[in-house]
């Protein structure tokens, strides 16, 4: 369709590559950037691409992603618990200063023929144009005033987005315990003199560091800069955190229920959110940026072209808001795990989120995964088993067998309080079971069944997790964790099982259909949960 005139508000990632990638298809047509703040005063530090979005964007405008590569910085990634640590290559994954990945893209929109206007707040209603694209972020105006049936759910952790001015050898994932509670980090470079260093907590431990209280929003909370310099100056090589605007948020998960009305369209963060843990906020709004044009050149009409729009995108970005939501809550809850070896840590988070399974980690991640099983089942898989990959077909599979089935074949051991401190178990005390797979029979073990049913958003909800723990957390023997047999549910109820796994004294056990196999070998070796009964 041929469109006269577009006007674009935010000056962000995906507002500036969608008004480039417009006027490139359509040469003739007026396109305008409207952005509120002023060049060169961005805020944040380093954003990341992974090997996926490269190729997207490679496909959609070679010569703009030429340029970010040559500003990027990729590194691989350890985690850090004490003194010990594991790590895992990411080479693919690439990072970028914002500041430096605006400067190319407003610099290829420009050449493109796109206007750029900074300093002015606009609105919709302001402007004359035959599409509105609505890429002025999390807190989206155009959203909060619009009729796009916006839900937005606010996170229980506190969080800020730091910096530190020096390239980190690593991304680094790495607790740290204070005299108020525990402070994580994640933290990666982006340039030879930059990093990012985000940090995380818990409401209680903020309230306690006496970090509750306003700091204006042009500011940064310079108090909390310098006590997190001290509690990660191991990790920071003598340099201190730096800030811009840097102050405690609380995560917003954006959802709408449509994502255009009329000539308006949401783009990026003002249409949808995914928790920053799975690093997907700038990803999310090019490829937007990308399926829009497409459906713009394709349909003859413009609601035709926003619904195909939205129709070719919905999917996978509900996909991955999934995983970010159980991302998020694993983040939010990782105090919890800090008695972990970290190979074991690092098992547990690759597949916090359901998305990357045992054998798949271990095929690039050998030594890691067989030092996490070792520590888990007190024996190691064994030597120079051809363990498939995720290419391998399914009979070849059954032949070689699995991680996941080795997982799933080995002994629930009796604690034996003095012999062996690495398995001592209160909860599973002089019990113990050939196989972490048992009969589906509650009775067997005299349990107490709780059935979670399912819960209407694939990823769940908070409460809804919590809520199954407050009641399973009255069930002091044996807790029996059902419901319904689709893999969303099961993933809830492994979720819940860890929660009550570290804070009750009960045996845990999680059924659920045969097909999920992997994701409970993949749960037990996290020590999500005690047993599994699969029917």
């Amino acid at each position: 369709m041929k469109l006269d005139r577009v006007a674009v508000l935010g000056g962000g990632p995906g507002g500036l590559y969608a008004a480039r990638l417009i006027k490139l298809a359509q040469p003739e047509c007026e396109v305008v950037v409207h952005e509120q703040g002023v060049p060169d005063q961005t805020f944040g530090f380093g954003v990341g691409l992974a090997a996926r979005t490269q190729r997207k964007l490679a496909e959609a405008d070679p010569a703009s992603l030429d340029d970010i590569l040559d500003s990027a910085w990729s590194h691989d990634m350890r985690m850090r618990v004490g003194e010990r640590s594991a790590g895992m290559s990411v080479n693919s994954l690439v990072a970028v200063g914002r500041a430096d990945l605006l400067r190319v893209l407003q610099r290829h929109a420009e050449n493109a023929g796109v206007k750029l206007e900074f300093g002015v707040r606009r609105t919709a209603d302001d402007l004359d144009a035959d599409l509105v694209i609505a890429a002025d972020g999390v807190g989206s105006a155009t959203r909060s005033s619009g009729d796009f049936g916006e839900d937005v759910e606010v996170g229980s952790g506190w969080y800020l987005w730091a910096g530190v001015d020096t390239a980190l050898p690593h991304a680094l994932f790495a607790p740290e315990r204070t005299e108020h509670g525990v402070f994580v980090t994640h933290a990666y470079p982006y340039a030879a003199d930059r990093s990012t260093f985000l940090v995380e907590t818990d409401p209680a431990t903020l309230e306690a560091a006496g970090f509750d209280r306003e700091v204006p929003a042009d500011s940064s909370d310079e108090e909390a800069l310098d006590y997190l310099s001290d509690v990660f100056a191991d990790h920071l090589d003598g340099h201190r955190l730096i800030g811009n605007r840097t102050r405690w948020l609380q995560f917003r998960t954006v959802r709408c229920s449509t994502w255009h009305h009329g000539r308006t369209v949401l783009l990026g963060d003002a249409a949808h959110t995914a928790h920053y843990s799975v690093g997907s906020g700038t990803k999310l709004a090019m490829e937007d940026a990308i399926a829009l044009v497409t459906a713009l050149v394709e349909a003859d009409d413009l609601e035709t072209a926003l619904s195909d729009y939205e129709a070719a995108r919905r999917p996978a970005v509900e996909r991955i808001q999934d995983i970010a939501e159980r991302s998020r809550r694993w983040w939010e809850t990782f105090p919890e795990r800090l008695e972990l070896p970290v190979e074991q840590l690092l098992v547990a988070y690759m597949s916090r989120a359901g998305n990357v399974p045992l054998d798949r980690f271990a095929t690039g991640t050998p030594d890691v995964v067989n030092a996490a099983l070792q520590q888990w089942a007190g024996e190691s898989p064994p030597e120079g088993q051809p363990w498939p990959t995720a290419d391998t077909g399914r009979q070849e599979r059954d032949t070689v067998g699995s991680l996941a089935e080795w997982v799933l074949s080995r002994s629930l051991r009796p604690s034996t309080p003095g012999q062996d401190p690495e398995v001592d178990d209160p909860t599973v005390g002089p019990r113990g079971f050939d196989a972490r797979v048992i009969a589906d029979d509650p009775s067997a073990l005299d349990a107490t069944v709780l059935d979670l049913g399912s819960d209407a958003r694939p990823s769940g909800s908070e409460d809804v997790v919590e809520d199954a723990v407050r009641r399973g957390a009255a069930i002091m023997d044996t807790v029996w964790l059902t419901g319904a047999d689709d893999r969303p549910s099961v993933l809830t109820r492994l979720e819940v099982a860890e929660r009550l796994r570290r804070r009750t004294p009960a045996l845990v056990v999680v059924a659920g259909p045969e097909a999920f196999r992997e994701d409970f070998a993949d749960g037990l070796a996290a020590d999500r949960t005690h047993l599994v009964a699969l029917r």
